[in-house]
């Protein structure tokens, strides 16, 4: 039985009243809370590669231990090293003349309070525990929504957040759609959603009722540009690696390749041989992954159609020649190309979100541009080319996306030290290092005043004369 908005309340109030009567949260508190937070993950990893498998029918475990332990864990520890700089208050400049005589500024940043957590499918783990790093290390308490799609594991760790924390520090729900919903619309201190585009409308729009401070941690269809300079087979490796980690179902999954012209084919005879090299076969295949669900096998094989019907020049990149048509409870696609699509193909119009790439020839860099521009803002944006000189620069000058990635794709989110977050479509927000511990705290603002009246000694006070007009006159200038 799914909880109610009642109990879930219920909670939340708990939480707030512990957050109050606890005071100034120490930076030995929030390590011990991170410190709780790392055995989670690190002593129960291998019931998490067990129990995300089941959910996906096939999930390579090494994918998994890759993907939501080590990058989860890392998040971790660098924030529980960081943490004690991160809490000293930051000096500001006071105002001149009263700095002269003794004024001061600087900020202090205190916990928000609650935070929710709705984390997402495709990484069950790293999407609630990877938040939870900044929020405890703001001090934070912290209220958590596991996703419904991966039964097993929000199992799992709903079980594991009651054993290592107290409910008044961190709790979590389970539930549907109906219980997300209701979640993001309860009195939070702040909000982080990791998600779709299409459900963060409903979850800000939840949270307005309160005016909920929200991070959204979204998607998109992030482009690849490969310059005539760039090595083209390693490209080829590095995008096709990132591709099929989890099978494509990544936020920040290499959705389009942008190839020079006449380097088009050669990409796609490099593309099909790094894929055989990986897998050369996939049914069986331990280290290739299934597609979460029926529904979203259904979706792709939706696309790979629709493309077809359209004239699309579709390449499935199949080594063994396998039959996929006979599977029994797993959804595995083969990595399948989609050729210089169409604008009216369906693979154009939405985030791939699975063993899908498009690949799109070009003549000249302003085409590249042109087309990333003329779309929604992606989460990520990848170069292949020289690190320095006029055409790297042109790319990151004439876009805008969530982050950037040169000669790799993904690899930035690994950089612990770098915010991560989207832009438009694709988020708003930032979380990850520093950024992250500044999202989940309140950025206080504290003026220490000079004793010296320094309004009085210019006649800045009531009643106004010849004095005022004098210092009025001194101070308002270009």
């Amino acid at each position: 039985m799914d909880v109610s908005t009642v109990d879930m309340q219920a909670v939340l109030d708990r939480q707030k009243a512990a957050y109050l009567e606890e005071g100034p949260v120490t930076a030995e508190v929030r390590i011990d809370r991170l410190n709780r937070l790392i055995d989670l993950v690190h002593d129960h990893r291998d019931e998490m590669v067990v129990a995300l498998s089941k959910d996906f029918g096939h999930r390579s475990s090494h994918q998994t231990l890759m993907s939501d332990i080590y990058s989860t864990l890392e998040s971790l520890k660098h924030t529980r090293k960081s943490l004690k700089t991160w809490m000293k208050p930051e000096k500001r400049k006071a105002p001149v003349p009263m700095n002269l005589f003794g004024a001061r500024a600087r900020i202090e940043y205190q916990p928000k309070g609650v935070i929710g957590v709705l984390g997402t499918w495709n990484f069950p783990i790293h999407t609630v525990v990877s938040p939870l790093a900044g929020i405890f290390a703001a001090g934070n308490r912290a209220l958590i929504k596991y996703s419904e799609v991966t039964p097993e594991t929000s199992a799992l760790l709903h079980t594991l957040i009651k054993k290592y924390y107290k409910e008044e520090e961190c709790a979590g729900f389970l539930g549907g759609p109906e219980v997300g919903a209701a979640f993001s619309g309860l009195p939070l201190d702040h909000l982080i959603f990791t998600g779709a585009t299409s459900i963060a409308r409903h979850v800000m729009r939840s949270a307005a009722e309160h005016l909920t401070p929200v991070t959204l941690e979204l998607g998109g269809k992030s482009p690849v540009i490969i310059s005539r300079d760039a090595d083209l087979k390693e490209a080829a490796r590095r995008i096709l690696a990132g591709k099929t980690l989890n099978v494509g179902q990544v936020c920040l999954s290499p959705d389009y390749v942008f190839v020079p012209e006449d380097q088009r084919e050669e990409f796609l005879a490099h593309a099909s041989s790094i894929v055989a090299e990986m897998y050369p076969t996939m049914l069986n295949n331990p280290d290739y992954s299934s597609v979460i669900n029926e529904r979203h096998y259904q979706r792709i094989l939706g696309y790979i159609q629709d493309a077809k019907d359209k004239g699309g020049d579709v390449r499935e990149i199949n080594p063994a020649n396998e039959d996929f048509s006979k599977q029994q409870g797993v959804h595995k696609i083969p990595l399948t190309l989609i050729v210089d699509p169409s604008t009216d193909m369906k693979v154009s119009q939405d985030e791939l979100f699975g063993p899908l790439l498009c690949v799109k020839s070009y003549k000249k860099l302003d085409e590249c541009i042109d087309y990333i521009n003329a779309n929604p803002r992606p989460l990520a944006l990848y170069f292949f080319g020289p690190k320095k000189g006029a055409e790297v620069r042109k790319v990151l000058d004439n876009t805008t996306s969530g982050g950037v990635c040169i000669n790799d794709v993904m690899a930035h989110v690994s950089c612990e030290d770098l915010p991560f977050g989207g832009v438009g479509d694709s988020g708003m927000g930032n979380y990850h290092g520093p950024e992250g511990f500044k999202t989940f705290s309140h950025a206080r603002s504290i003026f220490t005043q000079t004793k010296i009246n320094l309004q009085a000694l210019g006649g800045m006070l009531p009643p106004y004369g010849e004095k005022a007009d004098k210092t009025l006159l001194g101070m308002i200038k270009k």
